[in-house]
Order: C-alpha cells, then structure tokens, then sequence
C-alpha cells in the first residue's frame, strides 16, 4: 500500500495533531514524538461496582488456588500409587499422578491468573512519561521513584486500607502453594530410622563365605590372605539382598599378631584374624585389593588406601575415616563368628553428618 492510498486522517502529522501531539512531523523533523493519545478510563475506574466485582473475581481465583493446594495435599495422602483410572482421552493413568498434576496446575494458574486481573482491572494505569536521564539518579529523581511506589501501592490495594479481600486471599494462596513442595519431599522414601547404624551382624551370627557360601574356620584363612565374608542367613536370591550386603560386606585378613599395631584391633582379631567392613568410607565403593607386604588395602575408585595393620586409617586418598572393625572369636563348634555389629555406620561420610 502507498501513501497515496492511506486516507489524510490517518497520516502521521493528521494523528499527531488530533491529539495534542508535542510535535508535527515534517520534512525538517520526521521523528517528532507524536505524543500519547488521551487516556480511556477503564469501568472500574469510573463504575465502583465493577471495580467491586474485578475484586470478587480476583479473591475468588486466589480462593481457588488455596483449595487445589489443599486437594494436592488430600490426594498425595489418600490415593494410592499403584490406583489406575480410565480417564477421556488420556486413557489409562495414575490416578496419583492425574490428581497431583491437576490440582498443582490449577494453584498455579489460579494464582497467575488472579494478579494479571488485578493488574489490568484494579491497578493504575495512566500512562507516564520519562525522559532518559543519567545513570545515577538524582535525590529528586529518587524521591520521586519512592513516591510514585508509594502511590502504586496505594493505588493496587496492597495496603491495609483497601481491598483486604484480595490481600488475604493472595497472602492465603502464596502461603499454601509452596506446601506442595514440602509434601513432596516425603516422596523421596521412607525415614531412615536408625536403618543405616545397624547390619545383620550381631552377637553369634557366623561368618560365611561368600564364594562357597559355607561357614569360615580360622584354619581356612591363611596369613597375607584377604577373604570376603558375609553374615549366616543372607544369600543372593533376597529381594534385600543388594540393600543388606552393602552394609554387611566384610573382609578378612589374617596377620601375624606381632605385626597389628593398634591395641583395639588385636583385642578384637582371633589369631590374627582382623574383620573390617568392605564398603570404603569415601563414596561406598567395595574395597577389593589388598597388598601383602605392607598390610595396604586400596580401593578401585579413587585410591583411598587403609592400612589394616594399624586399625584400618586412611594413609592415602579421598576417604575421610577409618574402616568399621568388626569383633570376631569362634563359636563351641570351631567356626568364626560376629560378637556385635559394628560400633560406628559403616559407608561414606555418614557420621560427620548423622546424630548419635
């Protein structure tokens, strides 16, 4: 389309003009500032029940947020995991997930859509000009800035004069919201209890060996020899299976009594015979290397290295305490046996955060 065919009320300079612009364009000055059109007030500017009624639509949507959290919350509680239903079109799905989903998207939505209505039914909405200005205000211009915030919470209804409807429900909604997330948290499984400073050893339980899975003798472990052990009971086909023996793993190394260094671990040996947890105390990896000469185990990952003649301390690597001994004698019958659990959880890092 050209010029020729835009009608002349309709030209720039004709518009400009119509509404009291701050300067005509022409040849000389083609970018003068048109200015702004005069202002239309909206009906809740000038109908004091219509501005009510943006009020009750406003309070109602936050009212509506604060019911899907509440229904968030009831359905989290109350529907089971495992609950199927036929929903059109979506098929069949998770009544849990469907449930959660739905009434977390509506808090939202109910929470966005109330302030938008409030901004664009109940806020002020004259327009203001500001000429750019340097980058550091100036005490007037600052004054200025905190004065026109003042104005627009006066203005929005914030304040404790005005709209208390639609402050409380908004307080209301951004309070509940935000107790979707903590009751998710419970999701992440049940509370450990004191699950993770106990193992199946206990006073009695024998030690088994876990390639041949027959109790351990102290005559079938011989010295500069390492042995992995687990506790009587345990075998690979239970479901817990996994989850025990990374609590319970052991080793086994027999040295000459002459050669263990700390008091605590000879008084807890047999014959030379010391039991340590396998799990390193870095990020719980098996520890599976063992140095005959200088007593050293290694672990794979990243090298921690503990010296088991002198109570499992760490000599080398990222690990940050000693392995977890175990107590050992024998039973009536000649076999190995536990005396206790381990005195300390055994795993990575877990008793500098954990609470005795």
């Amino acid at each position: 389309m050209s010029s020729h065919d835009i009608s002349e009320d309709n030209l720039p300079h004709k518009q400009a003009h119509a509404h009291g612009a701050l300067g005509v364009a022409d040849k000389d000055n083609p970018f003068a500032d048109p200015g702004l059109p005069p202002h239309e007030h909206r009906i809740q500017d000038i109908d004091e029940k219509a501005s009510k009624r943006s009020e009750r639509i406003v309070a109602a949507l936050f009212t509506l947020s604060m019911l899907a959290t509440i229904g968030f919350i009831a359905a989290f509680v109350a529907l089971p995991v495992d609950k199927i239903v036929y929903i059109f079109p979506l098929g069949h799905i998770s009544a849990l997930n469907f449930s959660l989903g739905m009434t977390l998207g509506v808090a939202l939505f109910a929470i966005g859509a109330g302030a938008v209505h409030w901004a664009r039914t109940l806020m002020s909405d004259v327009e203001v000009a500001a000429e750019r200005h340097p980058i550091e205000a100036s005490p007037e211009v600052r004054e200025q800035v905190f004065s026109d915030f003042r104005d627009g919470v006066t203005e929005s209804g914030i304040g404790f004069g005005r709209r208390k409807l639609m402050r409380n429900t908004l307080l209301g909604a951004l309070t509940l919201v935000p107790l979707s997330g903590v009751v998710l948290l419970r999701e992440l499984g049940p509370l450990p209890g004191e699950k993770l400073r106990h193992t199946m050893w206990s006073k009695g339980k024998l030690l088994v060996n876990v390639n041949t899975d027959e109790p351990l003798r102290p005559s079938d472990i011989a010295v500069g020899s390492l042995t992995f052990a687990m506790p009587e009971g345990l075998h690979e086909h239970d479901h817990d299976f996994q989850k025990e023996i990374a609590k319970a793993a052991l080793m086994l190394v027999r040295l000459e009594p002459n050669d263990i260094k700390d008091k605590r671990e000879l008084e807890w040996s047999h014959e030379g015979i010391v039991a340590y947890s396998k799990i390193c105390t870095h990020v719980g990896c098996p520890i599976s290397l063992y140095e005959q000469q200088t007593h050293h185990v290694l672990c794979p990952c990243h090298q921690s290295t503990f010296d088991l003649a002198d109570g499992a301390r760490v000599i080398f690597g990222p690990a940050g305490h000693a392995l977890p001994q175990l107590r050992i004698g024998v039973n009536d019958e000649g076999y190995l046996q536990a005396l206790g659990d381990f005195e300390e959880p055994v795993g990575p890092a877990f008793w500098e955060r954990g609470e005795s």
